[in-house]
């Protein structure tokens, strides 16, 4: 498949490669790492992680942490060596067109696109649950409102302006995070009162550690995946960053031990401390929704101003991962104009370089909010939530699949590995395992609605609409334009020659060799 025109340019290796017009090359390596870490530690840990500990166990919990951020991290050094390669804005799409079908590729980019764009909108809930916490007799629409203005004009900015915000709001984060799991090892100790009822006895409660068993584990997993979505956004941010083939590789290797250990970690504690029977924590009954369980452990350590100032970096973790989540659906929106799949008004550059009608596009899917004004906020949350996380898996898939393809092919041609800026220690392991993890749990999803007595067809059109809304699209794109596979020997990867002369300081644009 040819490239698309503005690709070569999207391909350069340094900042000053770009032509007027197109993205800027202005993300360093830790703008990436943070990136990456922002856009994961958000609603998942701070809000939903009650839900899994109250639906699984905290033995179940924990097990499904482990077990998605296992497959999350062989489909982070996939996407690694295809973004390594290839730097591009559309990443998703682009490997999916070029290395599977170009329906494929332009299926999982819409699907991308609205991923990220309701992932917006759940964060705008979210963070009407978490300011009821302090005004509860204040509509929760007025905080969308604000926030998604607030997030909105953080986007409206240079790229580098983006970056730079996100780079402090995840420190925020991520020093909240650690403090958490100090404050609570703590209270497991002695050390801090609060914890006196804690400790292993939480571990035995009930049907603890496994509530629910295996059909509860599965139930969860897309709550967890949800949770570790926010990784791929590097394969997003590779089409403005410096020296990608560089420090791609470098925010690979670090990100996801440093997500894995805040996770494994914050469940660990938060299933010590409160036990899965617990009312207060976030469950799929939706009148059970209350404030993070990050708050919970401080109120019950009786530090109630150390608990608003969480509730505050719980809000900040909200505004974080919702920026993440417009600046990714903006850029993918951009790419699939750039390559004739999306109107073209969608690919226009501001004069500070931003994709602005993109961006306008996807603050209006965002705007999904605003149905807490007709609907209980508790039940858009969860029903956004579901929704958006299915769409993730889909995106997973895709990047499985198409490391899978591009690996096969680049051997089949005769090219050598030491040529990639970084390789895959886990081929074809990793993409396999990670491809099949992800079908069980998106089909197994809610596979339980259809043993009831009486389907509840709306939860199954909530969990499942992804799938359905994919496929047609695809089968619509191959019907229209007659797109097929695309073999083995008809793939064009980049010249490995011609990068390191782009990564040169007479930066050059990158070509291809068939």
């Amino acid at each position: 498949m040819a490239p698309s025109e503005h690709e070569p340019h999207r391909e350069g290796g340094k900042a000053g490669a770009s032509a007027p017009g197109e993205l800027r090359r202005t993300l360093s390596a830790r703008h990436l790492t943070m990136i990456a870490v922002g856009g994961s530690i958000g609603t998942g840990l701070f809000v939903a992680s009650g839900a899994t500990i109250a639906q699984a166990g905290p033995g179940g919990a924990l097990l499904g942490y482990v077990l998605i951020g296992i497959m999350v991290y062989f489909l982070m050094t996939s996407l690694g060596e295809l973004a390594a390669a290839m730097p591009v804005s559309g990443s998703f799409s682009t490997y999916g067109a070029r290395y599977v079908e170009e329906g494929f590729g332009f299926a999982l980019g819409w699907n991308y696109w609205y991923n990220w764009a309701v992932t917006v909108a759940v964060d705008l809930v979210a963070a009407q649950l978490v300011m009821a916490y302090w005004f509860p007799d204040i509509p929760g629409v007025y905080w969308s409102a604000l926030f998604l203005a607030i997030t909105f004009g953080l986007n409206a900015l240079s790229a580098r302006g983006f970056g730079e915000a996100e780079f402090w709001f995840a420190l925020i984060k991520v020093v909240a995070v650690l403090a958490f799991v100090a404050m609570g090892v703590m209270m497991l100790l002695g050390i801090i009162r609060g914890g006196e009822t804690g400790g292993l006895a939480n571990w035995t409660v009930g049907d603890a550690p496994f509530a629910g068993g295996f059909a509860a584990l599965i139930g969860v997993a897309m709550v967890v995946g949800f949770s570790f979505q926010g990784t791929e956004l590097i394969g997003i941010a590779a089409g403005e960053s410096k020296d990608p083939a560089r420090n791609l590789p470098r925010a690979v290797r670090q990100v996801f031990w440093r997500i894995l250990l805040f996770y494994v970690a914050a469940i660990l504690v938060i299933g010590l401390l409160i036990p899965y029977t617990d009312p207060h924590l976030l469950r799929n009954d939706v009148s059970d929704i209350s404030v993070s369980p990050f708050a919970l452990i401080f109120e019950r350590a009786g530090l109630l101003g150390a608990a608003s100032v969480m509730n505050a970096v719980v809000l900040t973790s909200i505004l974080s991962a919702g920026n993440s989540g417009m600046y990714a659906a903006t850029r993918m929106l951009f790419s699939l104009a750039r390559d004739g799949k999306a109107p073209r008004i969608f690919g226009q550059i501001s004069s500070n370089g931003v994709p602005m009608w993109a961006l306008l596009a996807t603050a209006t899917v965002a705007a999904l909010c605003f149905f807490t004004f007709v609907f209980s906020p508790n039940a858009v949350y969860i029903w956004l939530l579901n929704t958006s996380g299915m769409t993730g898996f889909i995106a997973w898939l895709g990047i499985a699949i198409s490391h899978y393809r591009f690996r096969r092919g680049y051997i089949k041609q005769g090219h050598d590995l030491a040529n990639l800026p970084y390789v895959s220690p886990f081929f074809p392991f990793g993409p396999i395992f990670a491809f099949v993890l992800c079908l069980i749990i998106t089909l197994g999803q809610n596979y339980q609605a259809f043993l009831q007595d009486k389907i509840d067809w709306g939860g199954v059109v909530a969990t499942y609409i992804g799938i359905p809304l994919f496929l047609v699209i695809w089968a619509g794109y191959r019907l229209v334009k007659g797109s097929r596979f695309v073999k083995y020997r008809e793939m064009k990867f980049p010249d490995a020659r011609a990068r390191n002369r782009a990564e040169a300081p007479a930066s050059g644009a990158a070509t291809e060799i068939a």
